[in-house]
């Protein structure tokens, strides 16, 4: 079993992860946004790649089912239901509902992954759940870290972070017979550096301390939470439902 990793997603094309397995992270914060919808009832999200295609989308679907969520620059966009806050997707607002969603990082990176063999969204709050259907799957997987696509670097150390647990988890089944390339064993070490105190360094990270400035401390606290929501969001076909059966670790 070989795991891959791609910390920057911006040279990534949709022929290159076709047949793949993929789990697309996108801690701060749509893989974690998506889980929490998803376990409060949500009926799909639809991950579109720009804020035309998801009004495009919307206009050919039911209305009063029908939500579009996501942001730009972390708020939410004009127009739109909900932004990108996993608090903000409450049972209430979700449940039943279709989401049509974009986001600058996460959805872009989902939507580049459509033809995958299997693709899951993975973050911290379903890291355990992600990691079990990894090990049922059995076979090579391509972790995609989706970055910060306004920033130089396009890295994002949540994002490693979360892989590298990814991996660690995974290291401790003897029966795998892991093989692991140079960037997954790279996640692997920010993993021991940084995995003992994630709020910590999720507060100090490029992405954290923005969100912090624009008012979403209470998101990076419920993103920071190990386990808390332990779904599994899959895509098949344009959209991400839950599949349930298949068990955490």
């Amino acid at each position: 079993m070989r795991i891959d990793l791609c910390f920057n997603p911006v040279d990534l094309d949709e022929l290159q992860l076709r047949d793949k397995n993929v789990v697309v992270i996108d801690v701060l914060r749509s893989s974690t946004t998506i889980a929490v919808a998803l376990s409060n009832g949500a009926r799909e999200i639809i991950p579109v790649e720009s804020i035309e295609n998801a009004v495009k989308i919307s206009g050919s679907l039911f209305g009063e089912v029908t939500l579009r969520g996501g942001e730009r620059n972390g708020k939410m966009i004009q127009g739109f239901n909900l932004g990108n806050s996993p608090l903000e997707y409450t049972e209430a607002m979700v449940k039943g509902k279709s989401i049509i969603f974009c986001t600058t990082n996460g959805s872009v990176a989902m939507h580049r992954s459509r033809f995958a063999r299997h693709l899951a969204v993975g973050s911290f709050v379903n890291v355990s759940t992600v990691v079990g259907f990894m090990k049922a799957v059995n076979s090579d997987f391509l972790l995609v870290c989706s970055g910060r696509a306004n920033a130089f670097s396009n890295f994002s150390l949540e994002d490693a972070v979360c892989a590298g647990m990814m991996v660690h988890k995974l290291s401790q089944e003897e029966s795998l017979n892991l093989e692991l390339t140079d960037s997954s064993l790279a996640a692997f070490a920010l993993h021991k550096t940084y995995g003992r105190a994630i709020l910590k360094m999720m507060k100090n990270a490029d992405h954290g301390r923005y969100l912090i400035e624009i008012g979403f401390l209470e998101d990076i606290k419920l993103a920071a939470q190990v386990d808390s929501y332990p779904v599994l969001p899959v895509l098949s076909g344009n959209v991400i439902r839950l599949r349930k059966d298949e068990g955490g670790s």
